[in-house]
């Protein structure tokens, strides 16, 4: 089953929601980072949210950032996502390994730590729209319901889950974003309420095989739902050699004719993907004499 993310509203445009299936992207991150077990679920619980998120957005260029700055052993998270599907990021530490925490689970909370969650939308203006909460829990999906209700002014429910094989590829991962609007009913509310403590954990939903669809439909059961949209998603990196060239310009011309110095090739990869690009000795004094 290829990733995808649906858009949907209930209830008269009441509450708007999304829902996501994301195992191919989490694992071609994965494999691109070569991440532990906690680092894939950490990573793959952003990617997934980044993923709605990007939904959210409406313009052609939009581009949203999820940045997690912390002080557990994990380092800091970065996820980026356009309107378009596609979606990108990293951990700083992937090879973070910690024991289970006391449910069992893979210890996402233990190896954020304490930090900060900033969500910044470049919608094409002169400054991009920035918003910053602190961490709660550092399980991701509790820290971004409380961004939304805290800096968004908007109630919301954030669900995002990832399951291992034991051969620790990616086995499920997905989530779901159901928001109120500032003109819901009580009785539509409560009914919500209701639902989301009628449902198990997102990973056992995903486990047992449900689509984004179904999720949703167990969800918001009773509330008139309506599918608007449905959106591939995909691990998608636009970097290119121009781009990490411009990268290498900017550390500076001395950093750069030491390198020349030293008469060897210098291999410089994306944050992103990790994608590897060499530059020959050649390369950098084609460099440096176009930087003067």
């Amino acid at each position: 089953m290829s990733d995808y993310i649906v858009r949907a509203t209930t209830a008269d445009g009441q509450i708007r929601a999304f829902a996501v299936t994301s195992a191919e992207t989490v694992e071609t991150a994965r494999k691109a980072h070569d991440t532990s077990p906690v680092a894939t679920a950490a990573l793959g619980r952003l990617l997934s949210a980044g993923a709605m998120m990007g939904a959210m957005m409406k313009g052609e260029n939009d581009l949203l950032t999820l940045q997690i700055q912390c002080d557990g052993p994990i380092g800091g998270l970065v996820v980026t996502a356009d309107s378009h599907g596609h979606v990108k990021g990293y951990v700083n530490n992937p090879e973070v390994m910690l024991p289970p925490n006391v449910n069992g689970k893979l210890d996402v909370g233990g190896a954020l730590g304490h930090g900060i969650l900033s969500v910044i939308r470049d919608l094409g203006m002169k400054e991009p729209y920035a918003g910053q909460t602190e961490l709660q829990t550092g399980e991701i999906a509790e820290d971004l319901t409380y961004y939304f209700a805290s800096s968004e002014q908007t109630p919301s429910s954030v669900g995002l889950g990832v399951l291992m094989n034991r051969d620790n590829t990616v086995r499920r991962a997905g989530g779901f974003l159901i928001q109120l609007m500032p003109f819901a009913e009580e009785s539509v509310i409560e009914r919500l309420e209701k639902n989301l403590a009628g449902v198990k954990s997102v990973t056992a939903c995903l486990d047992q095989g449900d689509t984004p669809e179904q999720l949703l439909e167990k969800l918001l059961d009773g509330l008139t739902l309506e599918f608007l949209e449905k959106t591939d998603l995909q691990f998608y990196c636009n970097c290119s050699r121009e781009r990490v060239e411009k990268a290498v310009v900017s550390i500076g011309k001395k950093e750069i004719a030491e390198m020349i110095q030293e008469g060897k090739p210098v291999e410089v990869k994306c944050h992103f993907c990790n994608k590897a690009y060499e530059f020959s000795v050649e390369d950098l004094k084609r460099i440096i004499k176009r930087s003067k």
